[in-house]
């Protein structure tokens, strides 16, 4: 049997799952036992003790004696029966009771059915009873305490019930956080992690969330040696080989300009690819998450690329604000982005929108694109897609995507390809959670 359909109306949180589990039980105990309380005790208990006055009224109309002497005589003091005389006109048309007294409903039915002689029955208060008769000239009201009928203080075990649940639920409720607290710091350390930003944390808490915990600072420890040993390796790789390109250079500037031109250019192409690739080792790691306006980040990196002669333009930007970014790396993801644009296509454009969620750069071109079914293959480093780009217009190592790829990864976001209805070329989305 599926519960799909309760989904929606769960908590998302942890702590509204957590206190919805433990509210659930407790509500369906306390309405169990307010079903059963009100069965045995306001039903059960009121009819036995509505039974045992009218035998009393039974007894009191039984003794022979005229009306007028009912309400003196011995057997009503002992009963504690007062008896008022009435004329017939006088008596209630019917039995009437207050909206929310519960067991006065039992208390006229079985009044009514023991005394087939009543002729009403009235419920004032909680204080007393009026029997009504209709004898045979005048009319009759017999009146005693409703204590005698009704149990005294019939809500107590309600409001009791009531009161410690509401108690016991509070302070389940702090032992309940103090509990799930170590979940929500292990939760906001892993998302600061992996937003590219490294939080002070330490197991704590129960057994099983302090294993969690001791495995997530060895992965977080292991992803880090990781990072450190790819960043040493190609910066290794790529320092060593300047020293021959400098040679290279060196010897290059003693031939002739018509021979040394060309090789000057595969000397410039091979520094280029150099420097993607420190880019692509560096990544978004070099240093510490600042607030930056991406608006105006942007805005400078565009102005950069029109000083350079580039036909980039600002589109429109939405939203004011500032968000926790390393602006080195963004920047640089977005230089790669643009120049990729502006290197398969005539121009390009830029839009930001910033949102309480999430920050979105969008760099659209008028280029050919890359088909839907390669955009994957797309992001990964070293990827070269000849039929969609014209490799012709400038070499390439295929590290920009996956630059600015690495660069979101590292704050927490993602890029994405598509279609640009602007342009008609690419669209990228350079998106940053908040």
């Amino acid at each position: 049997m599926s519960f799909r359909w309760l989904k929606p109306y769960m908590p998302r949180s942890l702590y509204g799952r957590a206190i919805a589990i433990l509210l659930l039980p407790v509500i369906t105990l306390m309405l169990v036992v307010s079903i059963v309380f009100v069965q045995r005790h306001f039903e059960g208990v009121t009819k036995q003790m509505t039974r045992t006055a009218s035998r009393e009224v039974e007894v009191l109309l039984d003794a022979a004696l005229p009306p007028s002497e009912i309400g003196d005589s011995r057997l009503a003091r002992n009963l504690r029966i007062s008896v008022e005389e009435l004329p017939l006109d006088a008596l209630p048309a019917g039995d009437s009771r207050r909206w929310y007294d519960f067991t006065g409903g039992y208390v006229i039915a079985e009044f009514n059915r023991l005394l087939p002689m009543l002729h009403a029955l009235e419920l004032p208060d909680d204080q007393v009873v009026h029997l009504y008769f209709a004898l045979q000239e005048e009319g009759l009201r017999m009146t005693f305490d409703r204590r005698r009928v009704s149990a005294s203080n019939p809500h107590q075990l309600l409001v009791y019930m009531f009161f410690f649940a509401a108690l016991m639920t509070v302070i389940a409720y702090f032992y309940l956080r103090n509990q799930l607290r170590p979940i929500t710091r292990l939760a906001s350390a892993a998302q600061a992690f992996g937003r590219g930003r490294h939080v002070d944390y330490w197991p704590s808490g129960s057994t099983e969330v302090r294993a969690a915990g001791a495995a997530f600072i060895d992965m977080r420890a292991r992803i880090e040696r990781q990072i450190e040993q790819r960043t040493l390796m190609l910066s290794g790789v790529s320092h060593d080989l300047r020293t021959p390109i400098t040679r290279l250079k060196l010897a290059l500037s003693m031939l002739d300009a018509e021979d040394r031109e060309p090789l000057e250019q595969d000397v410039a192409d091979m520094e280029r690819l150099i420097n993607e690739f420190l880019d692509f080792a560096r990544g978004a790691q070099e240093a510490a998450p600042e607030s930056t306006d991406p608006q105006a980040l942007v805005a400078r990196i565009v102005e950069d690329f029109q000083r350079g002669g580039k036909s980039v333009q600002l589109g429109p930007c939405e939203g004011k604000g500032e968000v926790l970014l390393r602006p080195g790396g963004v920047r640089r993801a977005i230089e790669n982005l643009l120049g990729n644009a502006v290197r398969y296509g005539t121009r390009a454009e830029v839009s930001v929108q910033l949102t309480d969620r999430a920050l979105r750069i969008r760099i659209e071109d008028d280029g050919p694109g890359i088909p839907q079914a390669q955009r994957e293959e797309a992001l990964k480093p070293f990827a070269r897609l000849d039929e969609a780009r014209n490799q012709n217009l400038g070499t390439g190592v295929g590290l920009g995507l996956a630059i600015a790829m690495d660069i979101a990864r590292a704050h927490g976001g993602t890029l994405r390809l598509g279609q640009s209805d602007r342009l008609g070329g690419l669209q990228v989305d350079f998106v940053i959670g908040r």
